[in-house]
């Protein structure tokens, strides 16, 4: 990635080259109760996996791209047990995840009171550039932070493989 920081996710993904992995450490994430897809899979919607176009969302499509060009996509998930219900709504969609090609993993929160985590979720791309996650109090987005920081970088590097190799692949994972 060049030095002259991209601003948006997509240029991120488009400017990819090896790796980019996610370490995702929250029970849920702005929980829409009233609408959007989390309402909807609450009144009992669920994606037809046999039906990839009613489902092949735009982020699913960078995904696919992303991983079409070699660069790996991993994607981590630290979770409460038993899990939150915003777990299991996530749970239930992450086929679409593995079909656009992500690698997931899940790690119940117990099996990660000995790893070195940083305070905030992030993306990791290339072993060089992290983009922290920032939420506020409810779930909601509160901006993301952007930094080429070697000390960072390392934290980011090392929290997430401790994190995957005690982590049980999606199609494993048995929620609780």
């Amino acid at each position: 990635m060049p030095s002259n920081v991209p601003t948006t996710f997509h240029e991120l993904m488009s400017q990819c080259r090896h790796t980019a992995v996610h370490l995702e450490m929250r029970d849920s994430y702005a929980v829409d109760y009233e609408k959007g897809p989390f309402a909807e899979w609450r009144q009992g919607f669920r994606h037809d996996p046999s039906d990839r176009a009613s489902w092949w969302r735009p982020w699913l499509d960078l995904v696919e791209e992303t991983v079409s060009r070699g660069v790996t996509v991993r994607r981590a998930r630290i979770v409460s047990e038993p899990v939150s219900e915003y777990t299991r709504f996530l749970f239930d969609g992450t086929f679409t995840n593995i079909a656009a090609g992500e690698q997931v993993r899940w790690l119940p929160r117990r099996q990660a009171s000995a790893i070195a985590l940083p305070g905030n979720d992030f993306w990791l791309f290339d072993d060089r550039f992290v983009r922290w996650n920032h939420f506020t109090g409810e779930g909601a987005s509160a901006g993301p932070e952007d930094t080429e920081d070697p000390a960072a970088v390392k934290l980011c590097a090392t929290a997430f493989e401790a994190v995957w190799a005690r982590a049980t692949p999606h199609d494993q994972y048995r929620i609780h």
